[in-house]
């Protein structure tokens, strides 16, 4: 049975000596960022299709703390699909910086191993130590290239404002715990009705949540987004953005929502959640008009994406939790693809990431133009793009939980955002540059592109196959 449960758990226990494995490489070997680099994306692959492999072998393992197979396997494919892509796209753009360093590589394994155990984590102290891992390793990259004054300056305020949060995290665990007598997030699910009776509890459950609304940057705990996503290296804000965006939106459904076998529903939490995501959807999309900087811009829609998915929470239905792990699919490849795209205009770093930057990109670079345009599209919520399904999904799941105001909000944000998301195609393709635009690119960043525009139309064209796909293991 001991086997059995390492066994299940194998994709943990691989990136766990990947992870090791690197180290010792960067301390032993000269330059060993080349063999660290092409060693990760291996890893990355197998894990990725081994999951996918063995994602009908669901169980719980190690007396019900790490659940495996089934959404769990789904989701270790995506967040180590994601490290793939922004490896790929992070060697060339270090070179640039003359900051190839091991490290770097090093710490995407970490976060990934955070990451890979928040979504699988069935206790509460178990998923605070992965959402730590993580953290830890994005302050890091955060700050990685120290010579940028921007970097420094990101990491700082990152760790600040993150050790505030985790300690409402720590300090709502430790409440839930006194109250319930265990840390285990079935059994705790299984006796909602009684300890919501309890004052410590329902204390615990709002500094949690107060926790998680800072790792998936809502509003109002969304202050740290917009400078720490434009002071980081922009393939950090790439990363940043999208796998630990996964990975926290997914720990905060299992520890209020646990399965749906075991599932409660208590109105006061969907509704907190349901003004949440209100703040964030208008708060994101209205101040993201007022951006230049391409960066901020992202930074601030990725507030009112986050509200979007927050609509799924909260209506808290089968649909809706399904909704939102399409949206977070949809959404990896989105911005992925959106800050690399940026990433290619840079020049010295912070520099040229500007809106005036993009100017006449569609004479110079059209295949590039097309992409951004395709991303800008998608982003906002045009048909036949995936992002398009993602807000459908969860905005229907808040109209069969009788919370219409919810979508009807959501479409309002949405026609506000398609405000400075097509600005962006305007500037390409209608208006001229001073000077002609260069890019610094690789083939490692046209192939990641090409995989997530391809992924965004897939996901357009035949959403229904996904999303049955998740319900299934859901």
């Amino acid at each position: 049975m001991e086997l059995q449960n390492y066994i299940n758990t194998l994709p943990l226990i691989l990136i766990s000596i990947s992870l090791i494995t690197t180290i010792l490489i960067e301390a032993f070997y000269k330059k060993g960022e080349n063999v660290v680099y092409w060693f990760s994306i291996i890893v990355l692959l197998f894990i990725s299709f081994y999951s996918l492999w063995t994602i009908n072998s669901q169980d719980f393992n190690f007396y019900g703390t790490v659940h495996s197979g089934g959404i769990t396997n789904l989701l270790y494919f995506l967040l180590s699909l994601t490290s793939f892509l922004v490896i790929i796209s992070s060697k060339y753009y270090l070179e640039r910086a003359n900051y190839n360093h091991g490290e770097f590589y090093i710490l995407i394994l970490s976060s990934l191993l955070g990451m890979m155990l928040m979504v699988s984590s069935r206790d509460l102290i178990l998923t605070f130590l992965a959402l730590e891992l993580m953290s830890l390793s994005f302050y890091v990259l955060a700050g990685f290239n120290r010579k940028v004054l921007f970097n420094n300056e990101a990491s700082f305020k990152y760790f600040l404002l993150g050790a505030f949060a985790s300690g409402f995290l720590l300090y709502g665990i430790a409440l839930i715990y006194g109250s319930a007598q265990t840390t285990n997030i079935q059994t705790i699910i299984k006796n909602f009705p009684d300890l919501l009776y309890k004052p410590l509890f329902n204390l615990g459950l709002v500094l949690l949540l107060i926790g998680f609304s800072f790792k998936v940057a809502s509003v109002p705990f969304h202050m740290w987004v917009p400078d720490v996503y434009e002071g980081s290296p922009t393939v950090v804000s790439a990363f940043m953005s999208t796998a630990g965006k996964t990975a926290a939106f997914i720990a905060l459904i299992v520890i209020l929502y646990g399965t749906l076998s075991v599932r409660v529903n208590f109105e006061d939490i969907s509704k907190i959640i349901g003004w949440l995501a209100i703040a964030s959807m208008l708060v994101g999309s209205i101040t993201a008009i007022a951006q230049n900087n391409l960066k901020r811009m992202l930074a601030y829609s990725s507030i009112a994406h986050a509200g979007y998915m927050l609509i799924g929470i909260a209506a808290a239905n089968k649909l809706g939790f399904s909704g939102v792990i399409f949206y977070l699919t949809v959404y990896t490849f989105m911005n992925v693809a959106a800050f690399i795209m940026i990433s290619l205009l840079e020049n010295d770093f912070e520099k040229r990431v500007s809106l005036d930057d993009y100017k006449g990109l569609a004479n110079t670079h059209p295949w590039y133009a097309a992409v951004m345009s395709i991303l800008m599209f998608a982003l906002s919520g045009l048909p036949p793009f995936g992002g398009f399904f993602g807000k459908y999904y969860v905005f229907l799941s808040a109209v069969r939980a009788d919370m219409t105001y919810l979508a009807v909000i959501g479409v309002i944000s949405s026609v506000i955002s398609a405000y400075f998301y097509l600005r962006v195609v305007v500037y390409m393709y209608f208006k001229s540059g001073e000077e002609k635009t260069e890019l610094f690119s690789s083939a490692g960043d046209y192939f990641v592109l090409t995989i997530c525009v391809l992924f965004i139309l897939q996901l357009g064209l035949t959403p229904g196959i996904v999303l049955d796909l998740i319900t299934k293991y859901l």
